[in-house]
């Protein structure tokens, strides 16, 4: 903001009083305009508006000109628009111009390929009727009218079939019609015509013979059955047929000539054509459209030619090709692909010349450049900033002691960012520790709780939870993440997440915990990375049943002390994160009065003592039992204190945890 601010002061300075009258009849002309009728032309508002154009133009060449003087400043920035204007911008109008020419040519290729492949027909057509006339005049006079007729239809059925499909055959055509159609007499008539929102092929021609005149009339309706076989080299093809309005709407007026107006009557479209994948990336779609003029008879007969239709269709650059350069037959691609080749490799020698030329421009001004943002940042108070050395010449020399100078005191702003850096990762991994633990412990019936979480570095790699299902319900979980730092307790906020939702979800009391734990694999399979995993142990326990249900996935197995005797509790199956589809196992006890339930991390049973013995389950054990009868906060403290003792050292290697829990 403060540099838009100085942009706009200096702007402001350079403001001139004339600057000033051109900004101030801008804004009347724009009033003008608001407040002049849509209709209304001429008067003193129009001269005003006229004015505000050209106040328009005189603002916009000074902005360019002020804009500018800031680009031109720079000694790069004028070689760079020098070389810009002298290469590059021709070749893209170059470039422009022939994308425009081949789009030009590729539409008209294809309104030519369906209006020759339209008149194709209507030759063949044309032939056939021909023929039939002549067939009609060979025919004796002593043949009857229906064996006449079967051998002129069998004559038309030559005709008939993929060409001309819905081909009808009249012998009895009105002479009306082709004399309205061929008003010379003794002419014939073939071609395109339009009847309503019909369009057909026609072909009418006058016969003789010993059995007298007739008029035989070939007729093919256009249809999208037809659309389908014409011009097999484009794609979708529609046709639109139109009709000469008087006195319409402008919204419905879709086209215009010199014999009036004309909106949308009919439309054809072939249902079953479409365009084939592209061969390349630059096998691109062309979308054309082409006129036809065809015969129009209006309701009263009379016939008006010159009457539009429009067609529009798309095509690939790959098929129009072969069409076009058919007749080079196998050769056809070769050519093809021939002149793509040439055309990329100017485009790559363009671009490499471009590359080139800015590298020059780079090397010639850039140590002047970048000494001169170094005392600007030195300027601004920042000493980090240092000069890039490419040549030992003399320019290279002064950067070298540019950024000596700097040296010793820029070492020193980064060390204080690093620590804050750090500082501020140690924040953040204390709260997220803080939300992964629970803050108070849950009071349920018939269950006393205590657990301790002793982290050997800033963040825990452990995590425990205990959440109540109900009034005699209490589901218990701790959890060994893989890995340290932010990265584990990230995927420790995971998994508390993942578990929250699926125990607090209706009717999570009653499930299954292996299926509970099933639900939690999957959900780290599927999201985290095939490095990271967790052991778990979960376990739900009803104080009004006396039963615990429990799944132990791959954790150090909990134990539960009661009448002396410690129970492991080992049923479960692997770690979290491993195997999508594995299927965990419940187990299930029934808990006796007074048992105390112990669970905990690797770091209360791996520590070693001088000689190399770790503390081990065993010994877990035996200190648990010694303390079966005391209550769950002092066998946790006794348990961390006696892991203490045998490593007799202060340092830490691996975080400490123990849940205790008294079911009564």
């Amino acid at each position: 903001m403060a540099g838009l601010s100085a942009h706009l002061r200096e702007l402001w300075r350079r403001v001139s009083r004339l600057d000033l009258f051109a900004i101030a009849v801008l804004l009347i002309g724009l009033v003008a305009a608001l407040a002049e009728p849509a209709r209304r032309t001429g008067g003193t508002l129009s001269f005003l508006k006229f004015l505000a154009i050209l106040a328009a133009i005189y603002l916009i060449f000074r902005l360019i000109g002020y804009w500018r003087a800031r680009l031109l400043w720079s000694l790069r920035n004028r070689l760079i628009v020098a070389y810009l204007f002298i290469a590059v911008v021709p070749v893209l109008l170059l470039l422009t111009l022939a994308i425009l020419a081949g789009q030009l040519l590729y539409s008209q290729l294809g309104a030519y390929l369906f209006y020759e492949d339209l008149q194709r027909r209507v030759s063949a057509l044309d032939d056939s009727a021909r023929h039939i006339a002549s067939v009609y005049s060979t025919l004796p006079k002593s043949i009857g009218e229906s064996a006449s007729e079967d051998i002129l239809k069998a004559q038309a059925g030559q005709v008939r079939g993929q060409e001309l499909p819905g081909l009808v055959l009249d012998l009895h055509g009105e002479r009306d019609l082709l004399r309205r159609l061929a008003p010379v007499p003794g002419a014939y008539f073939s071609g395109v015509v339009q009847s309503g929102a019909q369009l057909s092929l026609l072909s009418i021609h006058e016969a003789h013979g010993p059995r007298g005149d007739a008029v035989i009339r070939l007729e093919v309706p256009v249809t999208p059955d037809l659309l389908e076989k014409v011009a097999p080299a484009l794609g979708s093809v529609h046709l639109s047929l139109m009709d000469r309005c008087i006195g319409c709407e402008p919204r419905e007026v879709l086209y215009t000539d010199s014999n009036g107006r004309y909106r949308l009557l009919a439309r054809i479209s072939a249902r079953a054509r479409a365009l084939r994948p592209a061969t390349s990336w630059f096998d691109a779609t062309i979308q054309g459209y082409s006129k036809l003029e065809v015969e129009y008879i209006g309701p009263d007969g009379r016939v008006k030619p010159g009457h539009p239709a429009f067609v529009v269709f798309s095509a690939r650059i790959s098929d129009l090709n072969h069409r076009l350069f058919s007749s080079l037959g196998d050769f056809s691609n070769l050519y093809v692909e021939l002149f793509a080749l040439v055309a990329v490799v100017f485009l790559l020698i363009e671009l490499a010349a471009l590359i080139i030329g800015i590298v020059l421009t780079r090397r010639i001004t850039k140590a002047v450049a970048e000494l001169y943002r170094a005392t600007q940042y030195v300027q601004a108070g920042d000493l980090t900033h240092r000069v890039r050395i490419e040549r030992h010449d003399q320019l290279g020399v002064l950067g070298e002691s540019f950024n000596l100078m700097t040296s010793s005191v820029s070492n020193l702003i980064e060390e204080q960012k690093r620590r804050q850096r750090l500082e501020n990762e140690i924040t953040i991994a204390r709260e997220v520790q803080t939300q992964l633990f629970p803050r108070d412990l849950p009071a349920v019936a018939g269950v006393e709780l205590e657990a301790t979480c002793r982290a050997a570095r800033v963040v825990s790699g452990d995590y425990y939870d205990f959440i109540p299902l109900g009034p005699t319900q209490l589901a218990l979980a701790i959890a060994d993440i893989s890995g340290k730092g932010i990265s584990a307790a990230l995927l420790m906020a995971s998994l508390q997440a993942a578990l929250r939702s699926q125990v607090l979800a209706p009717g999570a009391a009653e499930q299954s915990t292996a299926e509970l734990v099933s639900r939690l694999n999957l959900h780290l399979v599927r999201n985290t990375g095939d490095d990271r995993f967790a052991t778990f142990f979960y376990a739900v326990y009803d104080s009004a049943t006396r039963r615990l249900r429990y799944t132990n996935a791959g954790h150090l197995p909990s134990f539960l002390v009661s009448d002396g005797k410690s129970r492991r509790l080992t049923t479960g199956g692997m770690v979290l994160g491993v195997v999508e589809d594995y299927r965990y196992e419940q187990g299930t006890i029934e808990v006796a009065p007074g048992s105390l339930l112990v669970g905990y991390s690797d770091g209360l049973v791996e520590p070693e003592n001088v000689y190399g013995e770790e503390f081990g389950i065993q010994r877990l054990e035996e200190v648990t039992l010694r303390l079966r009868s005391a209550s769950p906060v002092a066998v946790a403290e006794t348990l961390m204190a006696a892991v203490d003792e045998w490593a007799g050292t202060p340092e830490q290697f691996d975080d400490m945890t123990v849940i205790v829990a008294r079911l009564f």
